[in-house]
């Protein structure tokens, strides 16, 4: 692997899950297409983004990078070394270095085991005997973490939320790895809580240099995090760029709506930013739609969004790496966040402006 090699390189990654179905020989009827043909890189030290509605594939990609779960098809490469369908033996010495923390920190501890149990285990199963011994190393970890090194012999329950994912990070740590799948960190958490994780995080990562790919629906939290943001809809990705050219022109449709529909604080003589709504719900990923599968809910959508996929690409106006899923993108003018969005179809979205908010009579 050459210093200019990503340390993640994904493509075409795809996952569908099986519906089985019939009495009384059951066989394959149909798949749910969590994740459809995924293309995206994680350079060494760089914090990419992974943003989009629930449901849409977020978290079933994190477990497919750290093979929780096996892929249909696609290339998972890791260090130059192709993943996807490796065998334990071949992925042993490879796990200590892909890390994982889970979304409810409820759940993801063991509470018949101790916090020194719990993050010591991965250097035993490894085979790791660190010096000074492992009470050692996880005390010094608890430590990184914010928590008292005196937590060692506590149980779960005895911990609130918030050090409970602490704990949860500390466990990714123990084998200090190369790249970390934070699968909505801090989405259980309370409000003044998810700040400090993802300050600590974000220390964490400038300190040791991991690589995090960063699952979230906040897109506050995902801006304050991560250099580079992807956004996904129904398995797949539409657009993904830099951060500050991703928030501040956004070329798909998509993602237009998602940035609109961020609050923000702004005084009465302040113009307020015009909020799209989208209509409908999002289709069922055991049929999506034909071509691009934002397009029923798009208003910009024709019939050749029904015909044709948009290949994820750089459109005309866009910086270098910011590519876009979409064959009608919005202008590529820089525009504030206060910039007027397109008039909506009715059939697509409608445009709620802030006489709407404060007034609900007038929405009709």
């Amino acid at each position: 692997m050459s210093s200019t090699d990503p340390l993640l390189d994904v493509s075409g990654l795809t996952k569908h899950f099986p519906i089985k179905g019939g009495f009384p020989i059951r066989r394959t009827i149909g798949a749910v297409q969590a994740v459809d043909g995924l293309d995206f890189t994680v350079s060494e030290g760089e914090s990419l983004g992974l943003v989009g509605e629930s449901g849409c594939g977020k978290s079933t990609t994190g477990r497919l990078i750290t093979r929780l779960l096996e892929p249909t098809a696609g290339r998972i490469s890791y260090r130059g070394q192709d993943i996807s369908h490796a065998s334990r033996r071949e992925l042993a010495p490879i796990r200590s270095e892909i890390q994982m923390i889970f979304q409810d920190p409820y759940a993801s501890l063991n509470p018949r085991q101790t916090v020194g149990k719990i993050i010591s285990a991965p250097m035993e199963i490894n085979g790791i005997k660190p010096a000074g011994g492992f009470e050692s190393r996880v005390r010094d970890l608890l430590e990184t973490v914010g928590l008292n090194p005196e937590h060692y012999n506590r149980f779960p329950h005895e911990f609130s939320g918030g050090q409970r994912q602490r704990i949860g990070v500390a466990r990714a740590l123990a084998l200090e790895p190369k790249l970390i799948v934070a699968d909505e960190p801090v989405s259980a958490l309370d409000v003044s809580i998810q700040a400090q994780v993802v300050n600590l995080l974000q220390k964490l990562q400038k300190e040791l240099g991991i690589a995090f790919l960063f699952i979230a629906h906040d897109l506050a939290i995902v801006r304050h995090f991560s250099q580079r943001v992807a956004v996904m809809y129904l398995g797949r990705i539409v657009e993904i760029a830099d951060r500050e050219d991703l928030y501040g022109n956004p070329r798909h449709p998509y993602t237009k709506a998602l940035l609109s529909a961020v609050p923000e604080a702004t005084a009465d003589d302040v113009p307020a930013r015009e909020r799209i709504r989208l209509t409908g719900d999002v289709p069922s990923p055991v049929n999506p739609p034909s071509g691009c599968r934002f397009r029923t809910r798009c208003w910009k959508a024709t019939d050749k969004c029904a015909s044709e996929t948009p290949p994820l690409i750089q459109v005309g106006g866009s910086r270098e790496g910011h590519l876009t899923a979409c064959h009608y993108p919005e202008d590529a003018r820089a525009e504030d966040s206060r910039s007027a969005v397109p008039q909506a179809r009715s059939a697509g979205a409608t445009v709620l402006d802030k006489k709407t908010f404060q007034n609900p009579k007038a929405e009709g």
